[in-house]
């Protein structure tokens, strides 16, 4: 049974005749053919015409062009093939006659577009691989010279240029379209590329809107986290000042009633019915109960220091309350700058000093309750670093803006 395609023995490769064999020959010097019975594949795009002579050629069509479907003529094209067969007379005569009206008939190059020639040239397409493709696309385009050349760029012979009979009709195709329809499909191209770019501005800037939108709620919402803060600390500042003032007004009311028993015992009158005096005495339980389980000790020894130095200068507030600013700022400085050596320590010789706390009895037992130490000859007041307690320096600044701001601070 004769094969229906030639198989290379040294590299296995199946050709489909014996010109085809002979190419292959001279090509790789291979001399071992074989007749075979596997057919050469020969898949045919239904959607261009391109012809696959393989699997992996066709695959490789399909992801270029996205092109899918093939008609498989393998059977069609296959003939049988015998390399052993003896050509007849008739057929060396016409074989012989086939050759010499071939070389009787010239070949010359075909006729194309000499604008889009020089245009594919300049993008950088061989000149063979250009006329190639204007040639096979018909002359009507750019756009089509170049996918044409997309999708046969892997056709053996895609850099010869190609040949036509010199009697067959040579002129180049002339364009599918008319001058004013090819300007109305440029325009329209054009228009639908401007409303594709508008589009994508569109989308960008729906992005940013987004984007922008987001960023504003997660700053709003910072600034709401931040502003309930604060209003806490404010509401708790607030009940600290009232609790003061509750305490101080009781004091006086407490202070008032005691005076005046004082005086009807020294006018020799009977003392009130102690009915009368009996709700002061169980707030002063309450409070005698509520002491121990204040958490800051030290912080009732600043404030009970802070009330001495204000009771002990009682004619001049303004002064006082200097103290009460200057000690602030030594205790907010330290706060602040706990590695700076230089606020924390303070001589004691200095005139400032000496004029807004030094001289006033109580500052420098203040100044002694946060941590500070006398040294050097009791010349300067000192803190260690490692004696810097920041829960400390901030109840001395608790209790000093309070007793800045609250009028009826040390009044008993």
């Amino acid at each position: 049974m004769a094969g229906v395609s030639l198989k290379c023995g040294d590299c296995g490769a199946l050709l489909k005749s014996a010109q085809e064999a002979q190419e292959h020959a001279e090509l790789t010097s291979h001399s071992n053919f074989s007749e075979s019975t596997e057919a050469v594949l020969n898949l045919v795009c239904t959607a261009c015409g391109k012809p696959c002579r393989s699997k992996t050629e066709s695959d490789l069509h399909t992801k270029r062009t996205g092109h899918t479907e093939f008609v498989d003529k393998t059977s069609e094209a296959a003939k049988p093939i015998n390399l052993e067969a003896p050509k007849t007379v008739a057929e060396s005569e016409e074989a012989v006659n086939a050759s010499s009206s071939s070389q009787s008939e010239e070949m010359v190059v075909p006729e194309v577009d000499k604008k889009l020639l020089e245009e594919l040239e300049l993008m950088g397409f061989p000149t063979a691989r250009a006329t190639r493709a204007l040639h096979y696309s018909g002359n009507t385009s750019l756009e089509a010279a170049v996918n044409w050349v997309v999708e046969h760029e892997n056709d053996p012979d895609i850099d010869q240029m190609p040949m036509v009979p010199l009697n067959s009709k040579v002129e180049a195709p002339k364009p599918s379209l008319t001058p004013e329809e090819m300007k109305l499909k440029a325009q329209e191209l054009r228009e639908r590329a401007r409303k594709k770019k508008e589009e994508e501005e569109k989308r960008m800037e729906r992005e940013k809107e987004k984007e922008r939108i987001r960023v504003g709620k997660e700053l709003l919402e910072a600034k709401r986290i931040e502003e309930e803060n604060e209003r806490k600390h404010l509401l708790a500042l607030r009940k600290a000042e009232k609790e003061e003032e509750k305490r101080a007004r009781e004091k006086i009311r407490q202070k008032l009633e005691e005076d005046k028993a004082e005086r009807r015992r020294r006018l020799g009158l009977s003392p009130e019915d102690p009915a009368a005096v009996k709700p002061s005495s169980p707030v002063v339980e309450e409070k005698k109960i509520s002491l121990p389980v204040r958490p800051a000790t030290k912080a009732e020894q600043m404030r009970e220091c802070l009330r001495s130095l204000k009771q002990n200068h009682k004619g001049d507030d303004a002064k006082v309350k200097r103290a009460f600013q200057t000690l602030l700022t030594y205790i907010g400085n330290v706060a602040k700058n706990p590695d700076e050596e230089k606020f924390r320590k303070i001589r004691l010789t200095n005139q400032t000093f000496q004029d807004r706390v030094g001289a006033l009895k109580g500052g420098i037992e203040f100044l002694e309750l946060c941590g500070f130490e006398k040294v050097e000859s009791d010349e300067f007041l000192f803190l260690s670093r490692n004696k810097v307690d920041m829960a400390v320096l901030n109840s001395a600044g608790s209790e000093l803006n309070s007793a800045i701001n609250n009028p009826f601070f040390g009044v008993l």
